[in-house]
């Protein structure tokens, strides 16, 4: 499948910006350009937001679950 045209879930997103911000603490680079401060800000900002939303309490099976059971219904995206 082309990777570019794949729609991320709220979930996928939460996992992805929580693995990213675990990985930049354990490296602990301190020196960053402006476009990285501008992407932690965007980064920081997106997952203050979602953090208050249900996906925070999702885990990959449930959406696996969801997915398998809503296929029947050949819903468009």
């Amino acid at each position: 499948k082309d990777a570019n045209a794949a729609l991320l879930s709220n979930f996928e997103v939460y996992q992805l910006l929580t693995d990213l911000k675990q990985q930049r603490k354990e490296s602990g680079k301190n020196k960053q350009s402006s476009g990285q401060q501008n992407l932690n800000t965007i980064m920081y900002e997106t997952l203050k937001y979602i953090s208050k939303t249900p996906c925070r309490y999702q885990s990959p099976e449930t959406v696996r679950d969801f997915l398998t059971t809503m296929k029947g219904h050949k819903l468009t995206k």
